[in-house]
């Protein structure tokens, strides 16, 4: 809960584009990377994926853990981001 209230605060804040998700194909790795970085976390909205990518872990909830999924960008097709899953159950890929 605690994670989504940052995301819903965070996301009036943040550009229109970055709040309703980007395409993670539209950037280079690096590049999708420091857009994260900047906005500390990013709604990835890709078909495979659906959901924020964060900086660090202090962005998961507490019952949350931090882990590494891929996304495709425009120069790699499994570009690792940190991703908050809970502790009980796995994402995909």
């Amino acid at each position: 809960m605690k994670r989504f209230a940052l995301i819903v605060v965070a996301m009036a804040f943040t550009s229109s584009a970055v709040a309703a998700g980007i395409d993670s194909r539209a950037y280079t790795c690096v590049g999708l990377h420091g857009l994260i970085t900047a906005n500390r976390f990013v709604f990835i909205n890709y078909p495979s994926f659906m959901d924020f990518v964060v900086t660090n872990a202090s962005y998961c909830s507490g019952g949350e853990v931090l882990q590494l999924r891929s996304v495709p960008t425009s120069d790699d097709p499994e570009c690792p981001v940190n991703y908050c899953r809970s502790r009980g159950g796995g994402g995909s890929n």
